[in-house]
């Protein structure tokens, strides 16, 4: 075994050659990894790929560590130097070891006379941004923690967005075939930056995997969506639904569930956003062009009128359309909630999204009221979905008290208040034509399943989260008007 200096010194420069070699032998490397082993048994490198797999005997880390760490701190206060070959293989190294080290992720050389760090380098395109991606997502799947790793990562990504976003700006309006070439290069950034986000989530997904409630693996997720994916419906509701397996088999792991009431929060936003004001638009014009010369231009008032109908129509179907897809999320998300708790019995994690869920779902129902109200009441969800047990007025709260006695209202009421509140025929006829709605959410349902949790369970642990929940619905949603 090494003991001398000398001795270390040519151990660690062997280490560090082998290290390269292996990656250059096999680029595909996608895990590495800690080999048991207290002392040196042969005469070999400590270094061993297998397939894609990359291990390091234990032996020489605690001559490997102290050594770079020394090297890089006399290169950074300029008493010893180093090539930028020599220090790129070193900070390699060292970060695959010890990720969690600021200055390995920093400092990097280029020319004798002046200090560069690696950040710097990476702005003027001497490293690659995917080459430092790429040796952090190795470094996690050791480290799947290390926060120093994700910091650099977002700061990254930061660049390559920054770059994407220059590219996009600088762009003319182009003609003939420089407008294809153009729409051709605006192609390529895309895939490229939807491919970018895909591994990020990969990552995410696979450092969460490796180490439970992981939370800075799922903050970085949330910071990559808010960056790379804002207001892509899609992307969100995709994530929305992988994770629902992910939440099944991890139910202690509070930060995957953190992950989903964002996303939700974030679908709810996008999906509900107050579409773009056509009709008030159309309103102003025919006002100002119509009542002047209503004579003398009867027919095109008509036309402006059919055009007006035709954009309430529209902006009317898809609020009903916004409205249903987000009544969905809140009933499935329920669902999935409540098929979980009775599946594991006593994990608080469930509990506490359930009732994230239900105060989320509780104040939209609050704020779209009150928006409907103010627009006059025509829209879908403030007639057909409100909660009896939370309205100040008697007899709305007495009717149906029978059909709620189960804990549960039956679909007919809802639909008899629906074709009450509709006398317009084109909604009925709308609504007949969709899918009808499962039941919302309601005081009286959750009392009720908390009910049969307390009667069936006998989990002592169960039984306390479905009290606590009670009693959170009592002081908390009950109080409120």
């Amino acid at each position: 075994m090494a003991e001398s200096e000398e001795e270390v010194h040519v151990l660690v420069q062997r280490v560090v050659k082998d290290i390269t070699n292996a990656f250059k032998r096999n680029p595909n490397i996608d895990e590495i990894g800690v080999i048991p082993c207290p002392e040196a048994r042969y005469n070999r490198s400590p270094i061993v790929l297998v397939e894609n797999k990359l291990g390091v005997e234990s032996w020489c880390i605690k001559f490997l560590l102290p050594y770079v760490h020394n090297k890089l701190l006399l290169y950074r206060q300029r008493k010893h130097w180093l090539d930028r070959g020599a220090l790129v293989d070193i900070t390699c190294t060292l970060l695959l070891l010890n990720p969690d080290f600021t200055t390995a992720w920093n400092v990097s050389g280029s020319c004798p006379s002046k200090l560069n760090f690696r950040k710097e380098l990476l702005q003027c395109g001497v490293l690659y941004p995917e080459k430092d991606l790429y040796l952090g997502k190795l470094a996690l799947t050791k480290f799947p923690k290390s926060p120093e790793t994700w910091i650099h990562r977002r700061w990254v990504l930061q660049q390559i967005l920054h770059q994407f976003s220059a590219v996009g700006h600088s762009r003319k309006q182009p003609q003939g075939e420089a407008a294809q070439a153009d729409s051709e290069r605006s192609q390529q950034v895309s895939d490229h930056l939807s491919r970018t986000l895909q591994q990020e989530i990969k990552v995410c997904s696979d450092a969460a995997c490796h180490y439970s409630s992981n939370y800075n693996a799922w903050s970085h997720r949330i910071w990559v969506l808010q960056h790379m994916a804002k207001g892509n419906v899609k992307v969100f509701h995709d994530e929305l639904s992988s994770m629902r397996l992910w939440v099944s088999m991890h139910v202690s792991d509070h930060s995957g569930f953190h992950y989903r009431q964002f996303l939700l929060k974030e679908l709810i936003t996008e999906l509900y956003q107050t579409p773009p004001s056509t009709t008030t638009t159309c309103s102003s014009q025919h006002q100002s062009t119509t009542v002047p010369s209503i004579s003398l231009h009867h027919q095109s008032h008509n036309q402006a009128n059919r055009e007006l109908s035709e954009a309430e129509a529209a902006g009317e179907e898809e609020r009903q359309l916004s409205f249903t897809t987000i009544f969905q999320l809140f009933h499935q998300e329920m669902e999935l909630c409540s098929d979980l708790i009775q599946a594991f019995p006593g994990h608080e994690t469930l509990w506490s999204h359930r009732r994230h869920v239900f105060y989320l779902w509780h104040q939209w129902r609050r704020e779209h009221q009150n928006h409907c109200s103010s627009n006059g009441g025509n829209d879908l969800g403030h007639l057909m979905y409100q909660d009896p047990d939370l309205l100040k007025d008697s007899t709305q709260s007495c009717t149906g008290q029978d059909e709620i006695a189960n804990g549960q209202k039956h679909a007919s009421e809802l639909m008899e208040v629906d074709r009450v509140s509709f006398p317009d025929q084109r909604d009925n006829k709308r609504l007949k034509r969709g899918v009808p709605l499962p039941d919302p959410p309601t005081l009286s349902s959750e009392h009720s399943f908390v009910g049969d949790i307390i009667d069936r369970c006998s989990n002592p642990e169960q039984r306390h989260f479905a009290l606590a929940y009670k009693k959170w619905l009592d002081t908390v949603i009950g109080q409120q008007p």
